[in-house]
């Protein structure tokens, strides 16, 4: 943010699922984005970072995605006129298997979501630039959803059901609230689920994928354990997703939400059905308590048609072509 391009939209990445394919979108150099991201070191108890902007970003990208804290996020806040980088973290641990060890933290995600969003909003505001900042907002706000309201629209009501959905409401208003107080051009977005290579195993298709390629290598019994796999979900290939968020920042109005979905659900059942076809495994399919998630949201449904209306954005890759590449991911990792 400090080279003050007014004219480019600022992607300020962290090294998550669609932070890699975002990088992987955009041409360094001469992208119509212009790219930031950070890449964190321990120093004892604390962390530093290193930021690298533009060109610079050419030769530190491959390291960065090997980074050991993947999925941290950064926030940015304005101290002594210029802007500083901080990661955040919601326990104050410091460790080497960090990515394993905040799947459990429920504090992360509000931090990460509603404070580093604000240290971010408050950046930008206090350094009076006017970039276009586009906000990975979730289908996950609207929770608890009713049979009469699917396909779901963006002017659905809100009743999210775990905390992370919770902190996506708060960063979602947050975004709302900077552009109608102070015209930041936030452009809010509510993403679908996305999947595809590079996709966490905490998430059900890509934990299925994986659990078969360590199956194949003779490195799990042949037993696929499974939470609720009765919900259904509308599935956005990653790669689609990307280009989805980077027509927001071009054509979608600031201040205003859009739904990134393909407007069809698949069962989880289903999912897994489709994985294991690609495989010559046989497998037993064993339900485990400790998937099954206190509260779970039995559909999410998306009505993309004002997105659709407003960018000319479709999905282009398949659903069956998404999930054999995320299993050949897995093959080549386990």
């Amino acid at each position: 943010l400090k080279n003050k391009q007014k004219d480019k939209p600022q992607q300020c990445g962290f090294l998550t699922n669609l932070g890699t394919h975002c990088k992987a979108r955009i041409k360094i150099g001469q992208e119509r984005c212009h790219l930031h991201m950070a890449k964190m070191a321990k120093k004892g108890n604390k962390r530093k970072t290193n930021i690298f902007a533009g060109n610079d970003l050419k030769s530190k990208i491959n390291n960065l995605q090997n980074s050991k804290f993947d999925g941290l996020a950064i926030s940015l806040r304005y101290k002594k006129g210029e802007l500083d980088v901080a990661a955040t973290r919601g326990d104050g641990f410091v460790g080497e298997n960090v990515t394993e060890n905040i799947k459990t933290i429920q504090s992360v995600p509000l931090e990460v979501n509603i404070v580093g969003s604000a240290n971010l909003f408050e950046a930008v505001r206090q350094a009076n630039i006017d970039p276009v900042i586009q906000i990975a907002c979730s289908s996950e706000e609207y929770g608890m959803v009713h049979d009469n309201e699917v396909p779901i629209k963006e002017t659905n009501p809100l009743r999210p059901l775990s905390p992370y959905a919770v902190s996506k409401v708060a960063m979602d208003y947050l975004g709302y609230q900077y552009h109608q107080s102070y015209g930041v051009r936030v452009v809010r977005t509510r993403g679908f689920n996305h999947t595809g290579p590079r996709r966490g195993d905490t998430f059900a298709e890509s934990n299925f994928a994986k659990q078969i390629a360590l199956i194949e290598k003779g490195k799990q019994e042949p037993v696929v354990h499974v939470g609720n796999v009765d919900a259904k979900r509308d599935y956005t290939d990653v790669r689609d997703m990307v280009k989805g968020y980077l027509l927001a920042v071009e054509k979608c109005d600031p201040g205003d939400v859009y739904n990134i979905c393909t407007g069809s659900t698949v069962k989880i059942a289903d999912v897994l059905k489709l994985l294991l076809s690609y495989s010559k495994i046989k497998v037993e399919i064993k339900e485990d308590p400790d998937r099954m998630r206190p509260s779970d949201v039995p559909i999410l449904l998306g009505d993309n048609s004002k997105f659709v209306a407003k960018t000319g954005w479709k999905p282009e890759i398949v659903f069956e072509k998404t999930m054999e590449d995320l299993l050949n991911y897995w093959r080549e990792r386990v």
